[in-house]
């Protein structure tokens, strides 16, 4: 009385299942290949200048001269002596920004009542460019350390505190009204409900927070600082060294790229459902 589907099954050969094998590696190659076409091209323009002469070389120099002074500034230890000290600033200063913002956050988005109260002072201190303020730190803490924790602070605070907020303001209500339903209490409904709502939010704020937090802590060590990334670029452009210079670019590029793929890792971890699935041609 049943009907085997089966036998309606169009056949596919090996030679075809083969195909549609091959076809999908190279779909995989190309996704991964596609973000550094625009380097690898870049790359490509910048070697062939300065191999044909294109180029000023003292205010472009060749790739390989920035390759052995890259090297060079790796054995001798001051690349990493640098790196180590921006980053250090880097991750101490969100530390403490994280610490700050994420409770008047929370503070904000639970208490929509309070966000009158916070609202106009923060939207004034937005709206002002922590490097404007840096002549005035500089009076107030000196050169030190201070001054560059309170430009990281300034940087990073308002995008985790505008997405805490948010992310905590628009949790669904019905889900909320299902943890009273369930009996939960008020920091169970928090800890279960409310900041797993929020997390996409909150993870996107932390991510912007810290790349802020970088590029304004490279622009404090570019006018007073005694080490860090900054102050190698600053001190190189005194000393007439371009190839320093782009070495410590770049340098500042792939830590930014790094921090980057550390949150996306995190948001892999803390947010599966979120991953987007590739999907591939199979024609």
């Amino acid at each position: 009385m049943f009907t085997d589907l089966r036998e309606y099954e169009i056949p596919v050969s090996l030679c075809e299942k083969k195909h549609i094998r091959f076809r999908r590696r190279r779909y995989q190659v190309m996704d991964r290949t596609k973000p550094y076409l625009i380097i690898a091209l870049i790359l490509v323009c910048w070697t062939t200048g300065s191999y044909l002469g294109l180029f000023n070389v003292y205010l472009i120099p060749p790739p390989w001269k920035v390759i052995q002074t890259a090297w060079k500034l790796i054995l001798n230890g001051m690349l990493v002596h640098h790196m180590a000290a921006s980053f250090s600033r880097v991750v101490t200063g969100f530390i403490v920004t994280f610490c700050l913002a994420f409770p008047m956050g929370l503070l904000v988005g639970l208490h929509k009542g309070s966000r009158a109260v916070w609202e106009p002072p923060l939207n004034f201190l937005r709206h002002i460019p922590p490097l404007a303020t840096i002549p005035m730190l500089i009076l107030w803490f000196g050169i030190g350390e201070s001054a560059k924790m309170a430009i990281i602070i300034l940087s990073g605070f308002f995008p985790v505190f505008l997405n805490t907020a948010s992310g905590v303001a628009n949790c669904d209500p019905k889900l909320v009204e299902v943890g009273k339903t369930l009996g939960y209490r008020p920091i169970d409904r928090l800890t279960r409900i409310i900041l797993p709502a929020a997390l996409p939010s909150i993870l996107v704020g932390l991510q912007l927070g810290i790349g802020y937090s970088w590029r304004a802590l490279v622009g404090a060590e570019l006018l007073a600082a005694a080490s860090g990334l900054g102050y190698m670029i600053v001190e190189a452009q005194q000393l007439s060294r371009p190839d320093t210079v782009i070495v410590g670019i770049l340098t500042i590029g792939f830590l930014g790229l790094f921090i980057d793929l550390v949150f996306d890792f995190l948001c892999d971890r803390l947010m599966p459902w979120r991953k987007e699935d590739k999907i591939y041609v199979q024609g």
